[in-house]
């Protein structure tokens, strides 16, 4: 038995990280879980909105599950995610995006994945105002050699892994010739280990016209920390929305999975939301712990019960509950 922390988060948080673990149990999984808490409603309790105890328990289980928390626009405390990666050194973020009948979309049969550098670039946080009026400021985007070859030898070894064709780098080099520089310099070196796979690289602008115009010619993509953010999303777009889009943090040693999607505090506990992503968030974790056979049986039955359509939630054009659409994935598997 493999134990995992879990982390329920803010909003809608515990509602659809609840149906991801039901849907992991009912695919035979051998899990126990350790609950530990983050977020808004931990720092009303004590000030603080990421203990301790929360970094211990994933660095004690190595792996956890965790539901979206809120972070403050403008003021407040600064992202909780952020600073779970930057402590437990999970420098990649991976960012499936794929098509399933049944879910609304312009597009169909697309299947892309990015790979989004999570612990350089604007991400650092180093901002600073210039004048006492605090109307001119600045940010600091720090690029690293090393934290460039980390990624793209993480998006080559699992575009290998996966069986996929291309990596694709996704910069703006023409303009920020030091910082992007060094990312596509460094990517084209890796590259040169990796003749099996192609390579090619794209400007971040024409890269999202390109994703809209013909996306079938694309497969994994590579990015820095902001660049990867917004294609991501835009990607999600192409296959429906965030309803349907999971995501993994994973670093050397440890790895948190989690849906990409916000905490919705409007939906909290209304019974309503779609966890789609967070179930495919327990796929990426499955597989990560080498539960194949559990990943692929959740898969299919997602995709069963989506292109059915008999119990979808609103999102997704349907009337039915979250529990219900928990509960006929569920059946899919059974």
């Amino acid at each position: 038995m493999k134990k995992i922390t879990v982390i329920p988060g803010d909003g809608i948080g515990p509602e659809v990280v609840d149906s991801a673990l039901k849907v992991v149990e009912a695919s035979g999984a051998d899990i126990d879980y350790e609950f530990v808490y983050a977020g808004q409603a931990i720092m009303a309790e004590g000030g603080n909105p990421l203990p301790d105890s929360v970094i211990e328990a994933v660095k004690r289980n190595k792996t956890a599950l965790k539901g979206p928390i809120t972070t403050p626009v403008g003021s407040g405390f600064r992202s909780v995610n952020v600073a779970l990666r930057k402590k437990l050194g999970l420098y990649a973020n991976l960012r499936p995006a794929r098509s399933f009948r049944g879910v609304p979309s312009r597009y169909e049969d697309i299947d892309l994945v990015m790979v989004r550098e999570n612990l350089e670039g604007l991400y650092i946080g180093k901002e600073r105002y210039l004048n006492e009026e605090h109307t001119k400021a600045e940010a600091i985007r720090l690029i690293t050699r090393e934290g460039s070859e980390r990624i793209f030898r993480f998006a080559f070894e699992y575009a290998r892994k996966e069986n996929r064709k291309k990596v694709t780098a996704v910069h703006k080099a023409n303009i920020l010739k030091y910082t992007d520089g060094i990312f596509l310099d460094t990517g084209r070196e890796i590259a040169k280990e990796y003749s099996d796979i192609g390579f090619e690289d794209r400007i971040v602008d024409n890269m999202c016209m390109q994703l809209v115009k013909k996306p079938e010619l694309y497969d994994v993509l590579v990015a820095t920390n902001l660049f990867g953010d917004i294609v991501s999303d835009l990607c999600a777009g192409l296959v429906g929305g965030l309803g349907v889009a999971p995501g993994a943090n994973i670093g050397a040693e440890y790895a948190v999975f989690e849906p990409v999607h916000g905490s919705a505090p409007k939906y909290a506990g209304m019974d309503k939301v779609n966890p789609t992503a967070t179930i495919l968030s327990g796929v990426l974790m499955l597989k990560h712990l080498g539960m194949e056979n559990e990943a692929d049986a959740i898969t299919s039955a997602v995709k069963k019960a989506l292109e059915e359509g008999k119990k979808l939630t609103y999102d997704l054009g349907g009337s039915s509950k979250t529990s219900e659409y928990t509960e006929y994935v569920i059946s899919k598997i059974r």
